[in-house]
């Protein structure tokens, strides 16, 4: 009995130590899941020795189609398949997203153009493990940068938290490269923070409640500050001798006003508030650069996904449709 417990000892002790090979950091991980979280310590061990590094994935995120200039990124989205997709789902599914659209104050067309932009409405939402996907951005690409590497890391274990309280097969579960889920592609810290469970059936599911699906999309958009009615983007002129100072860069929160943007060089037939806070961003076309004056609907919009190109192309889309279905 005594051999048999010290083989079986060994045998734990050498698991462990494959896993902390296997995945440099998981000793150190597994030990604050149990600390900060109480999650069992050899379990997360466990559960990361059943995780599988993929070169595919660095590869991946060391491409994303958000480093494209905006002439090349925006038909990636705004094409027939897309409006004709998006104005479908949207009659397909026009009582629910009404019902979230009131509920959370966002526009419809802007819940249904995340969904086209996020997943094409349902039919591409990842095929990778998010097991996977998360330990290899966590242990194994540390390249990207601490803050990024952290990040990674920190939704690692939001996802084996949202495992226990929403009864996830985290094996099982695929998604992004990234590590984002469902239709709308919620990262985990989003799922556990904004998903909501609109139909109130006792889960917040975002692959096949398509009641939760419009309905998380509109609680993020609406707890990041989204205004109904109020603008999003407008196009800018810029003159020869414009303040290229006042173009966002990586913050595109409105901290401008419209007044310093004019003393600045830029103009825009809208009529707005000389002192209402705006932002300018600039957008690559093939001839010359565009500029767009966004307001705090548009920095909204790229709390789901940083990229100014991004924002641009939910925007767009979102209107195309709208006006699809109008006709």
């Amino acid at each position: 009995m005594v051999n048999r417990l010290l083989f079986l000892a060994s045998v734990s002790f050498l698991s462990a130590a494959c896993f902390a090979e296997q995945h440099p950091g998981a000793e150190a991980f597994a030990r604050k899941a149990a600390g900060e979280h109480q999650l069992n310590q050899k379990d997360v061990l466990d559960m990361l020795g059943r995780a599988h590094f993929q070169q595919s994935i660095v590869d991946a995120i060391s491409r994303p189609a958000e480093a494209k200039p905006w002439y090349q990124y925006r038909p990636i989205f705004l094409n027939k398949k897309h409006i004709d997709g998006g104005v479908a789902f949207w009659r397909e599914h026009e009582a629910r997203i009404a019902t979230a659209a009131e509920r959370f104050q966002v526009e419809p067309q802007i819940i249904v153009a995340i969904i086209g932009v996020e997943t094409f409405y349902g039919r591409i939402t990842g095929r990778y493990r998010v097991l996977d996907a998360l330990a290899t951005l966590s242990f194994h690409y540390p390249h990207i940068g601490r803050d990024r590497s952290e990040f990674f890391s920190s939704e690692l274990m939001n996802f084996l938290l949202l495992g226990k309280e929403e009864g996830l097969p985290l094996e099982e579960v695929s998604g992004s490269y990234a590590g984002a889920m469902g239709l709308g592609q919620f990262m985990p810290s989003s799922y556990r923070e904004y998903a909501v469970d609109l139909d109130e059936d006792g889960r917040r599911d975002l692959w096949s409640s398509m009641d939760d699906v419009v309905g998380s999309i509109a609680n993020y958009l609406h707890r990041h500050g989204w205004k109904y009615g109020e603008p999003v983007v407008y196009p800018l002129s810029a003159a020869a001798e414009a303040d290229m100072n006042l173009v966002a860069e990586q913050d595109f929160k409105p901290h401008h006003t419209v007044d310093e943007l004019m003393r600045g060089g830029f103009t825009s037939s809208l009529e707005v508030d000389a002192s209402r806070p705006v932002a300018v961003v600039k957008l690559e076309e093939e001839q010359a650069p565009r500029f767009w004056l966004t307001f705090n609907n548009f920095y909204v919009i790229t709390r789901y996904n940083r990229s100014p190109l991004y924002a641009m192309a939910v925007y767009d889309l979102s209107e195309e449709i709208r006006r699809g279905m109008q006709r």
